[in-house]
């Protein structure tokens, strides 16, 4: 739904995004993360066929961005940082007139109206004025504004920020309502958590470059390397005599803990877990020790500052 090869964005000297390879299939979520001025905002908008690449390509929906333009805004839904409401108009006024732009005639405006008030739960704020609506309202009403012509692709630029915590849990819900076998959906986004609890492609950028990009699980063992599992005792307990497995190697120990790196969980752990029971511990828990998103972004961001941006694919 989404390729890109090589593609670059130059203002004056400053290469705002430079050399971006990303491909997003049907059903997918892509989450673009980076600091503020990395190239997020940049890359949505020549995705959108709303800024001409310097160089490279990418097509949108089966249309290159530079030579079919138009086809490309036409099979793409907006969301940017600031919506732009028009808080005099009501809720109904408002997607009638995007509605119109699109060039929907009066009864398939008025259908759509109708499934989009009804899908985000604003029908009974139809006719009340935007400058009425709660944050969370105007933000589902964005939503609803971006995928008035039914678009393939959604491109979401930071679609909960500056919001309180409800109305930002609300807009997530609805994004991940939104995911189906024919929509592609990119977030730009500097929200670790949303990006986790959304996302089935993670690309990190970086001064206009994507430094990592992949599943999260992919990128989890790419970065952070092989998973931790933690046992934890209900009294203080020794392990000397403990026979660990192939591919399992003590990492951390306390009175009541113990952690340990599994090259593969699915061989080793019931092998691991038959040693502890032999020596009847006083077992309480066995877990993975998570490995969030957060601590993926911090270690790549971290490596990219120590030799000044290198990047490469996960």
């Amino acid at each position: 739904m989404i390729e890109t090869s090589g593609l670059s964005k130059q203002f004056n000297d400053f290469w705002a995004v430079d050399g971006l390879d990303i491909s997003v299939k049907s059903g997918q979520i892509l989450a673009l993360l980076g600091q503020n001025g990395a190239g997020k905002t940049t890359t949505a908008r020549m995705l959108s066929a709303l800024l001409m690449p310097t160089r490279g390509r990418a097509r949108v929906a089966g249309f290159d961005i530079a030579h079919q333009a138009a086809e490309v805004r036409a099979s793409v839904g907006v969301l940017t940082e600031q919506p732009g409401l028009y808080v005099r108009m009501t809720g109904t006024e408002y997607l009638d007139f995007f509605g119109r732009l699109h060039h929907l005639g009066r009864r398939a405006r008025a259908e759509r109206i109708a499934y989009l008030f009804d899908y985000f739960g604003l029908t009974a704020a139809g006719r009340r004025r935007i400058g009425e609506y709660s944050k969370g309202m105007r933000q589902k009403l964005a939503l609803a504004r971006a995928l008035i012509h039914e678009p393939p692709v959604l491109l979401l630029d930071e679609p909960t920020s500056a919001m309180d915590p409800e109305s930002a849990r609300l807009v997530r819900d609805e994004i991940a309502r939104l995911r189906s076998s024919h929509r592609s959906i990119v977030i730009c986004t500097h929200n670790l958590a949303e990006a986790e609890a959304l996302a089935d492609i993670v690309a990190i950028i970086y001064r206009g470059r994507i430094l990592v990009q992949g599943t999260l699980e992919e990128l989890r063992r790419k970065v952070l390397g092989v998973a931790e599992f933690e046992a934890r005792f209900s009294v203080a307990w020794s392990t000397d005599a403990l026979a660990l497995p192939n591919g399992v190697l003590l990492t951390k120990r306390d009175d009541s803990a113990l952690r340990f790196s599994v090259e593969n969980p699915g061989i080793s752990n019931p092998k691991l877990m038959q040693g502890l029971a032999s020596m009847r511990a006083p077992l309480v828990a066995f877990q993975e020790v998570p490995r969030t998103l957060e601590a993926v972004y911090l270690r790549v961001m971290e490596q990219a500052q120590q030799r000044g941006g290198t990047h490469g694919d996960a």
